[in-house]
């Protein structure tokens, strides 16, 4: 596949790589319509696909997703479903740190594994609890646009309206150059470099 022209999932959608997009939805079955197509498309291409889930329903997501028409074995090694405790919240914290290195070395890996192409996806809901590091949400969604560029991929993150304050969406907003919403993939104009985010936060 042309990589320079990814498949959202969305007709008529297209990505670019090094993509990082946030995706706001009212519910959760309105995030299963983005995420779905988004992972499908994925594993049609060949793509490694890793999404980390705040809800425990990956089973249930997994078989939405279906085969790809590869071996039981291979789909698995392609698909990685993964728990917001077991990497967000590893160890019961946040630490960007820690986070930028699992996407460095799971997205790392994949590609000197074989794969051409990373499409990751994250849901975010995980920062509204009372742990450790969750004040760190926005420093690393702005830091992983510097992180973007290392490798052939694109990474989605998923926000629920309704859990999130007005001012925190405001810095998802200056965090993301891409915005998906009702649909359509839109170039951000609130966005900024992680530099200029990070000096106006200080």
């Amino acid at each position: 596949m042309d990589h320079m022209s990814i498949g959202l999932g969305v007709p008529g959608v297209q990505l670019s790589p090094g993509d990082h997009i946030c995706a706001f939805y009212p519910s959760l079955a309105e995030r299963d319509e983005i995420l779905i197509p988004y992972l499908r498309e994925g594993m049609d291409y060949g793509d490694k696909c890793i999404c980390v889930l705040d809800n425990a329903d990956s089973g249930s997501l997994g078989a939405s997703i279906g085969p790809s028409g590869r071996t039981d074995t291979a789909n698995r090694e392609q698909l990685e479903l993964l728990r917001s405790e077991d990497i967000y919240l590893e160890s019961g914290e946040f630490s960007t740190k820690r986070m930028i290195e699992f996407w460095d070395t799971s997205v790392g890996d994949a590609l000197a594994g074989g794969f051409e192409f990373a499409r990751a996806a994250g849901e975010m809901t995980w920062a509204l609890r009372e742990m450790p590091g969750v004040e760190e949400l926005i420093g690393y969604e702005s830091l992983l646009n510097k992180f973007l560029p290392k490798y052939p991929q694109v990474i989605l993150c998923l926000y629920e309206l309704g859990r999130f304050s007005g001012e925190v969406l405001v810095d998802v907003l200056k965090t993301h150059p891409k915005v998906l919403l009702g649909g359509m993939l839109l170039d951000n104009p609130y966005y900024l470099e992680p530099d200029e985010f990070l000096a106006s936060r200080t």
